[in-house]
């Protein structure tokens, strides 16, 4: 035993030496036993973390679609009649009736449509309805019913209850190399990106997500596996992801999906206004508080609900600048509802 030993005088800063350094180890050893088993027991580390990614690839990567769009040639030129590949993206499954949720211009102006599933199967499809203000297109594919029956539909989470920050991936075949797996955070919710027509996108989730040509139309998942948006544009002077992509919110996706299903069309509601957000120059143009948000509304459209009879907004002509930007200006609260005021209000 350690303490029967004799021990010279001279070897008495070794044997101190000797035991610090085994202490030093025994408590390196107890952090070590402490910090790695928590990781791989649902810490915040690295090997949960690619565990849970794979997890989640497996559960919704049956779900997700590759989609070609088909143009025919014309002519007695070299391609002749023959098939000519002219666009492509990403899709998934909405139900086992065989409906497919894209987007838009990833379909638009199709003459034929292919599907490829991540079994292999492969299958044509139809458009069932478009929808350009939102960017999103369902498409139903033909498939024996006993195929149908097996397809594996996506769930829907709740695009309102995402937070900055949050984990999710993205599935989509970008350049064409299919059933890709990107993985990114909320950058920001409730931005506004244009649509295809003269209305813009609202509420869209912002992910540092790869998104690149190809994922077009595919999903943005949660790490629960639930769908939470529809992966539709990027900002990229290259073309290729610089970390801002932007998603259709899933709860916008699934009440335009079933308007299509049901009706081939989305109904929106139409204030008949057109305008642009309160900035500071117009707050100190009209002596405005300097939190004030709302709509100054340039033009009213005739026929719609803004431009009936007696509800003409007045007009502010306080300076020169003013005069000559907004010959006819109006602030008014969002979301809009009701008639604009024609004050201003916080």
């Amino acid at each position: 035993m350690l303490h029967s030993m004799n021990w010279p005088d001279q070897n008495l800063p070794a044997r101190r030496v000797g035991y610090l350094a085994l202490v030093m180890g025994t408590l390196i050893a107890l952090l070590l036993v402490g910090v790695v088993p928590s990781q791989a027991q649902g810490g915040a580390g690295a090997p949960l973390a690619e565990n849970r990614f794979t997890q989640v690839y497996e559960q919704v990567s049956p779900s997700v679609v590759s989609i070609n769009v088909i143009a025919r040639g014309q002519g007695a030129g070299f391609a002749g009649d023959a098939p000519v590949q002219i666009g492509g993206g990403t899709g998934f499954v909405l139900d086992n009736q065989g409906h497919i949720l894209t987007n838009n211009h990833v379909v638009e102006g199709a003459s034929e449509i292919e599907v490829s599933f991540f079994d292999g199967t492969l299958a044509r499809a139809r458009v069932i309805g478009l929808d350009p203000d939102s960017d999103l297109a369902v498409l139903q594919v033909e498939l024996p019913s006993e195929d149908l029956a097996a397809l594996q539909p996506v769930t829907f989470g709740d695009s309102s209850a995402l937070e900055v920050g949050e984990t999710v991936l993205a599935i989509g075949s970008p350049f064409g190399r299919r059933w890709t797996l990107t993985s990114g955070i909320i950058s920001a919710t409730n931005r506004n990106i244009p649509g295809l027509e003269d209305f813009s996108i609202g509420g869209v989730i912002q992910t540092d997500a790869a998104i690149n040509p190809g994922n077009s139309g595919g999903p943005l998942v949660d790490l629960d596996g639930n769908v939470v948006g529809v992966n539709s544009q990027i900002i990229s002077a290259s073309g290729a992801s610089a970390g801002i992509g932007f998603a259709v919110p899933s709860n916008l996706a699934a009440r335009v999906a079933e308007a299509l299903i049901n009706e081939g069309y989305v109904d929106y509601s139409y204030l008949g206004v057109s305008g642009l957000d309160v900035y500071l120059p117009l707050i100190e143009a009209f002596d405005l508080p300097n939190d004030t948000r709302g709509l100054a509304v340039l033009k009213l459209y005739r026929g719609h609900l803004q431009a009936e009879p007696g509800s003409s907004p007045p007009s502010l002509t306080k300076t020169p600048t003013t005069r000559v930007a907004f010959q006819r200006l109006w602030i008014s609260l969002p979301p809009l509802m009701g008639n604009p005021l024609p004050a201003s209000v916080n």
